[in-house]
């Protein structure tokens, strides 16, 4: 007998896959600037007169250290997307108590890493993911590979997907007990938008019931409109390391956190006034 294929592995893509490409791209002209000067091509400073004064500005070297910068953020980035989200999944997921009959949303679920993560902890329960499928957040952002994902670590059967805009959730309201999100809310560009959609994900959570939000930028902000949805309970659960370095790096266009909500009110029951 022929000996069975190996079972694939499932793929979660790789996050903001132009952001991971221009940043090689930035890397790769710091090390050719750096380059010319090394080889003795020219001297690698512009001087540029401004009346009395001459400024003097060093682009070897800023091309180098920008070199290093952008290499850093895409490899950490490239690693990010094929190990470490991963590891971070279960260990963001394993914060949650679950009984296995919860009903899960993941919004914008991209390809399923959230959701797949939340399936394998259900027995009787379902998890759902929405998404709008754009590729320029996620590479190869479809629902097929979403479902195809499900089906190789074998959750086929407790995952569905929709095509669904996060700021009109198309479900009744308190319908779930776990809500997640994962690098999705930030992409909308507008204060108001993100408002809707946290008030949506506050709408469709049940008494009780917890959302987990992870993001690359706005936390503060997510947490002060969940608080006027009723969900004041709230548990961060990132290391403030990571963070920190990450904002200091991108010079505070990222700061990666992520932070657990709970719903005022008794689960199976009415929401608290």
């Amino acid at each position: 007998m022929s000996p069975s294929p190996a079972p694939q592995k499932p793929d979660y893509g790789i996050d903001a896959p132009g952001v991971v490409r221009n940043l090689f791209l930035v890397t790769a002209a710091g090390i050719v600037l750096w380059a010319t000067v090394a080889f003795g091509l020219w001297t690698g400073r512009l001087s540029l007169p401004l009346g009395r004064v001459r400024l003097d500005f060093p682009l070897a070297t800023m091309g180098l250290w920008s070199a290093a910068g952008c290499g850093f953020m895409g490899v950490w980035m490239l690693w990010s997307s094929k190990t470490g989200k991963v590891r971070e999944r279960e260990r963001f997921l394993d914060r949650i108590s679950w009984t296995g009959n919860e009903q899960v949303l993941d919004v914008g679920c991209g390809r399923g890493l959230l959701l797949i993560g939340a399936a394998k902890r259900l027995t009787g329960g379902k998890a759902t993911g929405i998404d709008l499928w754009q590729a320029e957040d996620l590479s190869g952002n479809r629902p097929e590979a979403t479902l195809a994902n499900a089906e190789r670590e074998g959750v086929a059967d407790r995952v569905e997907v929709k095509t669904a805009d996060m700021r009109e959730l198309p479900f009744p309201d308190e319908t779930f007990d776990v809500v997640v999100s994962r690098a999705a809310i930030h992409n909308l560009y507008s204060a108001p938008d993100r408002e809707k959609a946290i008030a949506q994900i506050a709408r469709v959570l049940k008494p009780g019931g917890q959302a987990l939000i992870d993001d690359i930028r706005h936390q503060r902000e997510y947490v002060a409109s969940f608080a006027k949805h009723h969900c004041t309970d709230v548990h961060w659960l990132s290391s403030p390391v990571l963070p920190v370095a990450v904002g200091l790096i991108t010079m505070g266009s990222l700061y990666p956190a992520a932070f657990r909500v709970r719903k005022e009110g008794i689960p199976g029951g009415t929401r608290q006034p």
